[in-house]
């Protein structure tokens, strides 16, 4: 698939004391945060992506805009060493990435929110955002996803949809990402809960 069936929009986090109030991890910088350029990937002989290009600088959040199969999970996914690049640059913060084992990016300040959850289903609510700790605040992520506190005791195998997609996204949280990766993150939510994702990704 060729890289132009995916859209890039970009928006700018307005330089309002809101705004800076909520950064997540990191500090101003003047280099981008990610910077992809000519990315290709895919699986065995298929291509799904190619010459990919996106940057992102601090305090920006950017979709990706594309039909069913037009490459946006792959183009996560390689971008967080989940597969392996077949072309192109990965930076973040500078340094590249393309081609590292994910667990390397990952040091890097990078977190992913795959399609599919993907939580540990046999470990608790709690023990699935502890093990992902890097440092993160639980108490925030119970606020974000309040329902997430109530049920800390829970396995994960006995969550809603919905309910399991808050999970990925607070584990995520639970690294202080500087740079966060979320595969239609979304999904399965109910709408007050993606007004309180979206104020979140906003700060």
């Amino acid at each position: 698939m060729e890289s132009r069936s995916l859209t890039e929009l970009r928006l700018r986090c307005a330089p309002t004391r809101a705004c800076k109030r909520f950064t997540l991890a990191g500090s101003e910088s003047s280099t981008n945060r990610l910077a992809v350029s000519g990315l290709t990937a895919g699986y065995g002989a298929s291509v799904a992506v190619r010459n990919v290009t996106i940057t992102v600088g601090p305090g920006e959040a950017v979709a990706l805009l594309g039909r069913n199969g037009a490459g946006k999970t792959t183009t996560l996914m390689a971008i967080a060493g989940a597969i392996r690049p077949s072309a192109g640059t990965v930076e973040i913060d500078g340094h590249a990435v393309a081609g590292q084992p994910s667990y390397r990016i990952a040091r890097r300040g990078l977190s992913l929110v795959p399609q599919g959850r993907r939580i540990f289903t046999t470990l608790s609510v709690r023990e699935n955002l502890t093990l992902a700790s890097r440092g993160g605040d639980l108490a925030q992520v119970y606020s974000l996803f309040e329902v997430l506190a109530s049920r800390a005791a829970s396995a994960g195998s006995t969550l809603s949809g919905g309910e399991q997609q808050m999970l990925a996204i607070g584990r995520a949280l639970m690294t202080r990402p500087r740079l966060l990766l979320m595969d239609e993150p979304s999904e399965g939510l109910a709408p007050q809960v993606v007004r309180s994702l979206a104020d979140l990704v906003a700060r």
